[in-house]
C-alpha cells in the first residue's frame, strides 16, 4: 500500500481581500513527483510556502508525513526546501557556502559536501565566489543546498526559472536522478513542458483552484 507523504486539505489564502488559493486539496504519495504549473502570481509559490511552514493558510490544513504543519510541527521534518531562490554569500565559494550551512548541523564532512556539489555538476574545488556564477550554476547550487541532509521530501519552487535550454536540460537530469532515488518531490514551473515528463502528477493553479492536468500510473 502506497503511503501518503503530503496531504493538502481545503487550503485557502487571501491577501488584502484578494483570493490567492481557494479550497485547494490534493495528496502526494511517498516517492512520487508532483508538478504545479500556472502563470506568475497564480499562487504556486504561496502554496509552497504554506507547505514549508513559512506562512499560514487562512483555512485548511497541511500534513507532511502525518504531522500537521503549524500545529504538530512548525516546519516539515526531513524536507529540503528551495523557495524564492537560494541565498548565498556571494564572495564565498560553493564549498564554503555549504560548509557554513553544514556547520549548524555538524553532521556533514568536507567529503560529504564535495560529493553533494559534484552530484549537481559543480566543481567543489572551484574558488570563484558564487556571486559570479551563472543563473544555471546558482540553480544547481540551490539544489545542492536542498539535498544536503539527504531529505526524503523536496519542495522546489521554480528550479528551471531563468535557465537557458542547456540549463533546463541539466536541471532536468539532476531532478530525474533525485526522482529515481525515491525522493518525494513537489516542484513548480510556469512552463508545463519543463515538468510534464518528469512528474507523475501535474496540477494547474488558476483562479485559486488546483485542476488536475496529468496523472501517470506508478
Amino acid at each position: 500500500m502506497t503511503m501518503t507523504a503530503i496531504q493538502i486539505q481545503n487550503v485557502s489564502k487571501s491577501y488584502k481581500g484578494h483570493s490567492i488559493l481557494s479550497d485547494v486539496s490534493f495528496e502526494v504519495a511517498a516517492g512520487s513527483s508532483v508538478g504545479l504549473i500556472g502563470s506568475n502570481g497564480c499562487g504556486k509559490s504561496v502554496l509552497m510556502q504554506i507547505i514549508a511552514g513559512l506562512i499560514k493558510a487562512d483555512q485548511g490544513a497541511v500534513h507532511v508525513q502525518g504531522k500537521q504543519i503549524g500545529k504538530d510541527l512548525d516546519y516539515p521534518a526531513n524536507t529540503g526546501i528551495l523557495i524564492n531562490g537560494p541565498a548565498f554569500i556571494p564572495y564565498y565559494s560553493a564549498r564554503k557556502n555549504l560548509s557554513l550551512l553544514a556547520a549548524y548541523k555538524k553532521q556533514l564532512s568536507k567529503a560529504d559536501i564535495d560529493a553533494i556539489i559534484m552530484k549537481v555538476g559543480l566543481d567543489p574545488k572551484a574558488r570563484k565566489g558564487v556571486g559570479k556564477y551563472s543563473t544555471g550554476m546558482k540553480a544547481r547550487l540551490g539544489i545542492a543546498q536542498a539535498i544536503m541532509e539527504d531529505p526524503e521530501i523536496l519542495l522546489l519552487d521554480e528550479p528551471f526559472n531563468g535557465l537557458d535550454r542547456a540549463g533546463v536540460e541539466d536541471m532536468y537530469r539532476i531532478l530525474l536522478e533525485l526522482k529515481r532515488s525515491g525522493k518525494t518531490i513537489i516542484l513548480t514551473s510556469h512552463v508545463k513542458e519543463n515538468i510534464d515528463t518528469l512528474c507523475d502528477t501535474v496540477f494547474e493553479l488558476e483562479g485559486g483552484k488546483a485542476k488536475l492536468m496529468q496523472q501517470q500510473s506508478r
